[in-house]
């Protein structure tokens, strides 16, 4: 096994490049699914990268970079469209985790319980993918291609997400359940944000996590809540209910079986768009 830390970019490419090595960046899932006591074949930790950590302000919108932590992201001084993806930088594991764990390892690991991608989902995010002698952008929903499968060559490292200004307009808010209320890992998940103007919603973006093999945007019921009376919200449970039977594909494992997950559903939509409607028009 040989270890590298570069602090360079491209240094780090290079070592992919020519090694193949499995990325290190928080370690919160890579030692969890270990069978040994250390880290099999040549191990590249991106930690000490320059540009890989922190949050920064763009001309069309917001860069996070791969490495930047949990922590570092429910701590940020961010516009309300961020809320769903603070709340859930808040509920990613325990303190230690969020400090360790880091948003590009979460997409990476492209697990259907990832907290951190129904919040990106509805946030538009756009993964950046370096390589040697290239950057290439992809649609987050593109991205994560399955359960454990993502579009990413073994050349290839996820270097940043990146937000665009109008998906960060409104309010967001974001709903987990699990079987206890924290440290836990998803039953079922859900991130809403919309916009509302003169009581009614505007626009709307919704995304569930953790109900289907791979979390998922669902345009089709968005487009069916725009100009819809917020006042009217506590009527529309039922018609969500059958909206999301036509929509989701629900997983059966070891925490819920599908049909649990279709129950918990339309509840867990309707919580968090009432708490991001409450917000966007108190």
């Amino acid at each position: 096994m040989s270890y590298h830390r570069p602090e360079d970019l491209a240094r780090a490419l290079e070592i992919l490049a020519g090694t193949r090595a499995q990325v290190l960046a928080g370690g919160t899932d890579i030692y969890p699914a270990q069978t040994a006591q250390t880290l099999k074949g040549d191990v590249l930790d991106i930690t000490a990268i320059d540009g890989l950590q922190g949050i920064t302000g763009t001309e069309t919108g917001w860069r996070i970079g791969a490495a930047t932590t949990w922590a570092e992201i429910a701590g940020a001084d961010l516009p309300p469209g961020f809320g769903a993806l603070q709340e859930a930088a808040r509920q990613i594991g325990a303190r230690q985790v969020q400090n360790a764990g880091t948003v590009g390892g979460n997409m990476c690991n492209a697990s259907p319980a990832a907290d951190g991608v129904p919040p990106l989902l509805v946030l538009d995010a756009e993964v950046e993918i370096s390589a040697q002698g290239s950057v290439r952008q992809v649609a987050l929903g593109d991205f994560i291609r399955g359960v454990r499968q993502v579009d990413l060559r073994p050349d290839e490292l996820v270097t940043a997400v990146h937000i665009p200004k109008p998906a960060a307009r409104g309010y967001a808010a974001f709903e987990k359940l699990g079987a206890r209320a924290y440290l836990v890992i998803s039953i079922s998940m859900v991130a809403a944000r919309v916009e509302v103007s003169q009581g009614e919603i505007s626009s709307a973006a919704i995304a569930i996590g953790s109900a289907s093999p791979v979390a998922q945007r669902l345009p089709k019921f968005e487009a069916s809540l725009k100009g819809r009376d917020i006042h009217e919200l506590h009527s529309w449970h039922g018609e969500t209910a059958e909206e999301l039977r036509l929509l989701l594909n629900p997983i059966d494992d070891i925490r819920a079986d599908a049909g649990y997950r279709f129950e918990t559903a339309a509840e867990m939509v309707m919580r968090a768009l009432g708490r991001a409607v409450q917000a966007a028009a108190p």
